[in-house]
């Protein structure tokens, strides 16, 4: 069982030609609306991978809480745990250029409302074989509180770096499995901008320190990935991409899964390249996180 603690969100994306610069208006091609949120899209792509799933978070009372867990509630996502609050969902501003990359402004709405007592009774009800997922897209205090209390209980847990915050390098040490970005590593670490032969040393180090697992996604490049000593490169596909907001919240689901199949590390990391791969070749978040099948096929073919 994978248990999410995090995001609900509705994404509101424009697509552009190219991205603004600071100061600068552009003129937009398309407008839609889709469900987001980090914790909400790796849930989705956890169970579109085939597991079961809880999420844990919160949506506000207004229109868009029940498109927000749509998508979820069809997956067979187990919402109990989601709370409903006064006051707004949380939103996303998503803009995508014409090459595929984006920027992202979240608003927090509900998901600010997450308390450390949520985060308790979300691990209440996990066993020492559970997964609990995590991002920072919810309050930092709340965020430590479940990574304490897995902690206590032996839960493995996937903490997600993004975004990245003043609170996230001290929050990564207390979990089990790190997953960052290029840019949120350099980050971790305190170092940067790395090239790939010092961001590979920097892996080796942390991992030597801490014990921890640690997986960075490399973009076009996969993913590289040390577990147990073992330093793992996996490639994801050669592909145009549309839209890449999704492919790191689909990695992490997809990463989540199959572990919890009990697949081994080096697997895992693979299948989760492929998936956020395959995730950048259509627009919005959930909506372009590929089913299982189209994963298997994609490996297989």
């Amino acid at each position: 069982m994978i248990t999410v603690f995090g995001s609900i969100n509705m994404d509101l994306i424009a697509t552009t030609a190219r991205l603004p610069q600071p100061g600068e208006t552009v003129p937009g091609d398309t407008f839609s609306t889709a469900a987001g949120g980090k914790g909400a899209n790796q849930a989705l792509a956890a169970a579109r991978a085939g597991a079961r799933v809880k999420m844990a978070g919160a949506v506000g009372r207004d229109a868009f809480a029940e498109p927000a867990l749509a998508l979820l509630g069809a997956a067979h996502v187990d919402l109990r745990p989601v709370k409903k609050v006064d006051g707004p969902t949380g939103t996303a501003l998503i803009l995508v250029g014409g090459d595929g990359e984006n920027m992202i402004a979240v608003v927090p709405g509900a998901n600010g409302t997450i308390t450390a007592e949520d985060a308790q009774t979300a691990v209440s009800a996990l066993q020492e074989d559970d997964i609990l997922m995590l991002q920072m897209e919810i309050p930092a205090e709340a965020v430590e509180a479940a990574l304490v209390a897995a902690g206590e209980r032996a839960v493995t847990t996937i903490f997600n770096t993004a975004p990245f915050t003043q609170e996230t390098a001290r929050l990564a040490k207390l979990a089990t499995i790190i997953v960052s970005n290029e840019t949120e590593f350099d980050l971790l670490v305190g170092r940067g901008p790395l090239d790939d032969e010092q961001r590979i040393a920097a892996i080796h180090e942390v991992h030597a320190t801490t014990g921890q697992t640690l997986v960075v996604t490399l973009g076009a490049k996969g993913a590289a990935a040390i577990h147990q000593g073992h330093l793992y490169h996996m490639a994801g596909l050669k592909i145009e991409p549309v839209d890449t907001v999704g492919a790191g919240d689909t990695f992490c689901g997809y990463l989540a899964a199959t572990l919890d199949e009990g697949m081994p590390f080096p697997a895992a990391v693979h299948r989760a390249a492929i998936a956020g791969s395959l995730a950048c070749l259509k627009p919005g978040a959930q909506p372009a996180i590929p089913l299982g099948s189209e994963v298997a096929a994609a490996i297989n073919g």
